[in-house]
């Protein structure tokens, strides 16, 4: 597997957000506040310079959002008629903004689309990073609406000094076979990379939507947002707009059709880690000047790094992540020294029980182990002291071997050719999608627009 070992997994932020080891930096200040932004996570430190765990209800306070409660899950199975994902049942999927809003919509048989994506910074991703796929894949069979995945490889290049832009195409591309892997629905999933689309004969109403985003942004708001300064490149504080582009249906008009009133009222649901809510801040803040609806967001936790729930997995450290690469015997080694909430000895172990709030195999457990029931029987005997830190390793182990097994198998089945296809802009399938004749339009003013094209560049010199 090739990684940019000597690369930051979200490099090139701002001085002021440098990620540092937690070692460095509990040596520089004994206290210290958690940043999650898109270029930084970290939990902080407390006053002894202890790394501290996420506070994900210290995120929702801070970023204004709303926690995801038992009414509003019980209103999302009676609408969809579906049980919640075990994501969502557990807490990990906790944050919304305008989530009630979708669900209204749906039930009154309004359509909309789903956007989510990925920044590749390796040509391998862990599992960290198929967690919101995997819930975003689910959002897309239970409301059977299209799904638009930007991989935003141009972002990893205006970031990190050490990557070329053919890096972050072939991490892409590798990425891109790795998403469809999840099993998301051909006919419905339109994915597309930055530095490929945006140059393309299929992205001028994307492009519009940037520019129409970039002139009502302003740098205060960017610098206010991310932490910018002046040594940031002017690429980096260009970035969110074509960020939020994606979240306007009127940017694909080959998928939603080309009449702008009905096709800016088309609503959107991104599903994302919380590290992403301030672009979308950006997004909402704008979207009702461009005349567009605000995207509804929902947010999920991190997958803890093996080294505790102070941070997340990163894919340029390698002893932090599980890769889908991985074989069955390195889960087992990296698990088998992942973070424990375990006793010292095994006595002392049984006497006061382990702490599943920082056991990391436990966390790992709370996000692959589809039994509610067998959740809670695992967290109880721990607890209790009945269940040792090498038995949670073990049922640890067997289900990530399982989850990754499982990603295995299908990824053989993907090809270049699926990929190119997936990849392809095109119409999707979906209920309230663009009628024949609007779309045999469409087809036919982008069959003139490439001949005049073609006759421009027959008369070139």
């Amino acid at each position: 597997m090739a990684t940019v070992a000597d690369v930051q997994d979200e490099p090139g932020q701002p001085p002021a957000l440098t990620s540092l080891s937690l070692a460095e930096a509990a040596q520089q200040a004994k206290s210290k506040e958690q940043v999650i932004t898109p270029f930084d996570v970290s939990g902080g430190f407390d006053e002894q310079g202890k790394p501290k765990a996420i506070d994900y209800n210290k995120l929702v306070d801070t970023f204004g959002s709303q926690r995801i409660d038992k009414p509003l899950l019980e209103r999302f199975e009676q609408v969809t008629g579906h049980k919640p994902h075990r994501m969502l049942r557990r807490g990990l999927v906790f944050s919304h903004r305008d989530l009630n809003s979708i669900l209204d919509k749906y039930e009154k048989g309004i359509p909309f689309f789903l956007y989510t994506g990925r920044g590749p910074s390796s040509d391998s991703m862990h599992v960290g990073h198929t967690i919101p796929f995997e819930f975003t894949k689910y959002l897309q069979d239970v409301f059977d609406v299209p799904l638009v995945i930007m991989l935003t490889d141009d972002e990893k290049f205006f970031h990190t000094p050490k990557l070329s832009l053919k890096d972050v195409y072939k991490f892409s591309m590798q990425n891109a076979m790795d998403i469809i892997a999840v099993g998301f629905d051909m006919k419905k999933t339109f994915i597309f990379a930055d530095t490929s689309f945006v140059d393309g004969g299929f992205a001028s109403a994307f492009n519009t939507n940037v520019r129409e985003m970039g002139k009502r942004t302003t740098i205060n708001q960017i610098r206010g947002t991310f932490g910018f300064n002046d040594s940031n490149n002017i690429a980096e504080f260009n970035f969110p707009a074509m960020q939020s582009a994606t979240a306007f249906a009127t940017s694909f008009p080959f998928i939603f059709g080309t009449d702008p009133r009905k096709v800016a009222k088309i609503p959107c649901l991104i599903p994302c880690a919380i590290d992403q809510d301030p672009y979308f801040r950006q997004c909402r803040d704008n979207a009702p000047k461009m005349g567009f609806l605000k995207p509804a967001i929902i947010h999920s936790v991190f997958l803890p790094s093996l080294r505790g729930n102070e941070s997340k997995m990163s894919a340029s450290d390698a002893d932090s992540s599980i890769f889908l690469s991985d074989t069955d015997n390195q889960i087992k080694k990296k698990i088998g020294k992942a973070f424990s909430g375990g006793q010292d000895t095994a006595e002392l172990h049984r006497e006061i029980g382990g702490r599943t709030a920082v056991d990391v195999p436990f966390q790992y457990l709370t996000f692959f182990l589809e039994d509610d029931d067998e959740i809670e029987r695992i967290k109880v005997a721990y607890e209790k002291g009945e269940l040792q830190s090498g038995e949670m390793k073990m049922a640890c182990t067997k289900e990530v071997q399982a989850y990754v097994s499982g990603f295995r198998e299908r990824r053989k089945a993907v090809t270049e050719k699926v990929r190119e296809e997936f990849m392809r802009p095109r119409q999707l399938t979906f209920r309230g999608m663009p009628g024949e004749r609007e779309r045999q339009d469409a087809r036919e003013r982008r069959i003139r627009a490439l001949e005049e094209e073609l006759e421009r560049l027959r008369g070139d010199p």
